[in-house]
C-alpha cells in the first residue's frame, strides 16, 4: 500500500454528533468504503453557519469554566491527557499572582502521518476550536489568543474564521488573536515547541523547560492545549454539565475524535462515544478481521494484540490498565497479511528521521534502535535484540521532550503484542509475511521543501570498503560499526536535515567505498 492519508479524510459520527454536527454522515450502520461516501453536510462551516448548528455561546467566569471542565473531567486530547481544569486553575494563579495578563495557545499541529482529526476540525469547522480559546480567553482575562498549525489548509481557514468573527492581531482590540506556521513535522506539536515558535523562535523543544501556565509565550501564564481540546470545552460550555454527560461513560463524558487507518478500506475521522468498545469502532470503519492487533495512540503510542484489541474500550483508564493510551487519537489495526515487526521497522525510521536533531540521546540514538529492529526482523538473533533493548534503555528520557519515549514505546510494545512473530525472526526464518506498509507514512512525489518524490539511502560498496570508519565518526546518526569493524549504514533514507554530512562523508571515504543512491519513494 505505502500510501499516506488524504489530508481531509471523509468524517462520520458513531453516536450523537457534536464535534462533528453539520459535517458528519448518519451514524447508522456501517460506514461506505468510497472516501467521502459519508459527507452529507457542509465541506466547511462559515461563523454564520456555526452558529446555526452549535448556537451561541455563553459566558462564564474563570471559577464557572474550572468547575465545569473539572465536573465533566475534561482532558487534553492531544497526547498526554493532562486535566484541563487543573491548567485552568494553575494558569490563573500564575497571573495574579505575577500581576499579568495571561494568554492562550491552541494546538493544532499534527505532523504525525497516521493523524488527521485536528485538521478536519481545524479545516471544516474551526470556529468550534475558537469558542473554546475565547471562552477561555475571557474567562482568565487574556488578551491574547494564538492558534499555531502545520498544513496550509487549516492555516487558510483558521485566517477566514477570524476575519469572519472580525478578529485580528491589530493593537488596541479587546482580543488580538493570530495564527501562526510551523513546519509539518512530528517535534512541531511539542507544547514548549509551539511555544517557541509562536514567540518568533524556531520550532523546536528547547533544552530547559518551563511550565506553560507560569512562564509560556512572551514569559506569560499561558493556557496551551489542543485544538479538539478546545472544541470539547465549547461543547461542554453549551450543554452544561448535564446534558455533555449524556453520552460517554460516568467517569469520563463526551465523545472522542479518532483518526482511523491502517487495514480499514479508507482512512476515516471519526467521533464516538467514550466507551465505545474498540472492536465495535473498527467494524463500523468496515476493517475486515481478523487483525493481528492494533497500534492505539499513534506512532507514540503502543500496539496491542488481538485478543487484548478484542475487549478493549475507548476509556482512557480502561486503556492504561492495558498498557497504552489514546494519544493523539489515532487506531491503526494491522491486517492479518503484514508483518507486524516490518511494519514497526518503517516507522521507526521514519521517528529516527523526525528528531530534531538537538539530543545527543536522541538524534544518535533513534537511528540505532530503528537499526537494530531492522537487523533482528532481517534475522540477526539474539544478539540483535540484546542490541535492540540497550538502544531503548539509552533513549529514555533523555531528550528535550517525549519523542525518544515515544519511539521506545512504539518499538518494545511491538516485541510484547506479537511474540510469535519476534520469536520466527530471532529463528532467522521470519514470518513468512511481506511488510504490506499499511501503516501510513509521509507523501510521495513533491514534498514541502519542493524537492522530487525521490529518496537518498547510504550504500557501501563491499568490493572497497576497509572498514576506516570515518563514515560513522562523521554520521553517527546512520552509520554504525559492527563487531568485525566495518560500518553498516541504516536502511532508512537520509533525512533532509543530514544530507549535507552525508555528502561530506560520501566525499571523504579513503577508499570511496561509501554511496549516496537515489531511489523513488514508493
Amino acid at each position: 500500500m505505502n500510501e499516506p492519508l488524504p489530508e481531509l479524510p471523509p468524517v462520520t459520527a458513531l453516536g450523537p454528533a457534536r464535534v462533528t454536527a453539520g459535517l458528519a454522515g448518519a451514524p447508522g450502520g456501517a460506514l461506505p468504503v468510497a472516501p467521502g461516501g459519508a459527507f452529507t453536510g457542509a465541506e466547511r462551516l462559515d461563523h454564520r453557519a456555526h452558529l446555526a448548528v452549535h448556537g451561541t455561546l455563553p459566558r462564564l467566569t474563570e471559577s464557572q469554566l474550572t468547575l465545569l471542565a473539572q465536573t465533566i473531567a475534561l482532558r487534553g486530547r492531544g497526547g498526554a491527557g493532562f486535566p484541563f481544569a487543573r491548567k485552568l486553575r494553575a494558569v490563573g494563579d500564575a497571573a495574579r499572582r505575577r500581576g499579568m495578563r495571561p494568554a492562550v495557545v491552541v494546538n493544532g499541529c499534527e505532523g504525525e502521518p497516521a493523524c488527521r482529526k485536528d485538521t478536519v476540525l481545524l479545516a471544516r469547522a474551526p470556529h468550534l476550536a475558537l469558542d473554546g480559546a475565547l471562552l477561555a480567553a475571557g474567562a482568565l482575562g487574556a488578551r491574547t489568543v494564538v492558534v499555531a498549525v502545520t498544513r496550509a489548509r487549516t492555516e487558510s481557514s483558521v485566517r477566514a474564521a477570524l476575519a469572519e468573527r472580525g478578529l485580528s492581531d491589530r493593537r488596541g482590540r479587546a482580543v488580538r488573536a493570530r495564527v501562526v506556521r510551523l513546519p509539518e513535522r512530528l517535534v512541531s506539536g511539542e507544547s514548549a515547541a509551539v511555544l517557541r515558535a509562536a514567540g518568533g523562535g524556531p520550532a523546536r523543544p528547547p533544552g530547559r523547560h518551563a511550565r506553560a501556565s507560569e512562564v509560556g509565550l512572551a514569559g506569560a501564564p499561558t493556557l496551551l492545549s489542543n485544538a479538539e481540546t478546545y472544541a470539547q470545552l465549547a461543547l461542554a460550555a453549551r450543554l452544561g454539565a448535564p446534558g455533555y454527560a449524556a453520552t460517554g461513560t460516568g467517569r469520563e463524558p463526551g465523545t472522542l475524535l479518532l483518526t482511523v487507518s491502517g487495514a480499514a478500506p479508507a482512512p476515516w475521522v471519526v467521533e464516538a462515544p467514550v466507551g465505545m468498545p474498540l472492536p465495535e469502532v473498527l467494524r463500523r470503519c468496515g476493517v475486515p478481521g481478523p487483525v493481528q492487533g492494533v497500534l492505539v495512540g499513534g506512532y507514540h503510542g503502543a500496539w496491542l494484540d488481538a485478543a487484548t484489541a478484542a475487549t478493549a474500550v475507548l476509556d482512557r483508564e480502561a486503556l492504561a490498565a492495558r498498557g497504552c493510551t489514546l494519544g493523539a487519537g489515532a487506531l491503526l489495526p494491522l491486517p492479518a497479511d503484514s508483518c507486524p515487526l516490518g511494519e514497526t521497522v518503517r516507522v521507526a525510521h521514519w521517528l529516527a528521521g523526525e528528531s530534531a536533531g538537538q539530543c545527543g540521546p536522541c538524534r544518535l540514538g533513534l537511528p540505532a534502535l530503528a537499526g537494530a529492529l531492522a537487523e533482528l526482523t532481517g534475522g540477526g538473533g539474539a544478539a540483535a535484540l540484546d542490541t535492540l533493548w540497550q538502544a531503548a534503555g539509552a533513549v529514555r528520557g533523555r531528550g528535550a521532550c517525549a519523542h525518544p519515549d515515544g519511539a521506545s514505546r512504539l518499538v518494545l510494545s511491538a516485541l510484547d503484542a506479537f511474540p510469535d512473530d519476534l520469536a520466527a525472526h530471532l529463528g532467522g526464518t521470519g514470518c513468512g509475511r511481506p511488510t504490506a506498509g499499511v501503516l501510513p507514512l509521509p507523501a510521495t512525489g513533491t514534498r514541502p521543501d519542493g524537492t522530487d518524490g525521490a529518496e537518498e539511502r547510504l550504500t557501501v560498496d563491499w568490493t572497497l570498503c576497509e572498514g576506516h570508519g570515518l563514515c560513522a565518526g562523521l554520521l553517527p546518526e546512520l552509520v554504525r560499526m559492527d563487531t568485525d569493524g566495518y560500518p553498516t549504514p541504516a536502511a532508512a533514507a537520509v533525512p533532509r536535515r543530514l544530507r549535507g554530512r552525508a555528502q561530506r562523508a560520501v566525499s571523504r571515504c579513503p577508499a570511496l567505498a561509501l554511496r549516496l543512491e537515489r531511489a523513488q519513494i514508493r
